[in-house]
């Protein structure tokens, strides 16, 4: 998506919310001034969003953070601006989102885990790819293909998946 977008000649950063710790990711997704908390860096951060500034942030496990992180993400995807940890200023940011997660957000809206309002604005091109186990066929395919880049890297000799590997490959609960 990134790569044939408008953004394409920005960077591509992405962070795993099921990943970091909360209290981390409000700065990391933000930044932060010098002094804004005890072990600030001096000079402060930037934060992602000002890293991915031209290009693409993309968040993975969107529906692992919390209540009030999903506001202030809201705020910057409304504005298009993010106030680091600790700043009185804005900063206008231009940055393409692509968010994904394993989670039911429509039911974490119903439930009141996930705020509706950031749903909707990420939600305007859903992907939904079914889980492997739903499409079985597709193991073998995937399972050569992946072998064959695996060893243009590691011995472009190997041409085959060994057929017992094929067989685990079949049986696991994707």
């Amino acid at each position: 998506i990134h790569n044939v977008s408008s953004h394409c000649n920005g960077p591509f950063i992405g962070i795993n919310f099921a990943a970091l710790p909360e209290s981390l990711l409000e700065s990391e997704l933000f930044g932060y001034e010098e002094g804004s908390f005890t072990g600030a860096h001096k000079g402060g951060k930037l934060g992602l969003f000002e890293l991915a500034d031209g290009g693409t942030l993309f968040l993975d496990e969107i529906g692992d953070i919390s209540f009030a992180l999903q506001a202030k993400l809201l705020r910057v995807l409304q504005e298009h601006t993010v106030r680091r940890v600790g700043a009185v200023s804005e900063i206008p940011i231009d940055v393409r989102i692509i968010a994904a997660t394993n989670r039911d957000l429509e039911y974490m809206m119903q439930t009141n885990c996930f705020r509706s309002d950031l749903y909707y604005r990420l939600n305007v091109i859903p992907l939904n790819l079914p889980a492997l186990r739903e499409h079985p066929e597709d193991i073998e395919i995937l399972a050569k293909h992946l072998m064959k880049v695996a060893a243009q890297h590691i011995n472009p000799d190997i041409e085959t998946i060994n057929v017992q590997a094929l067989q685990k490959l079949r049986h696991y609960d994707f």
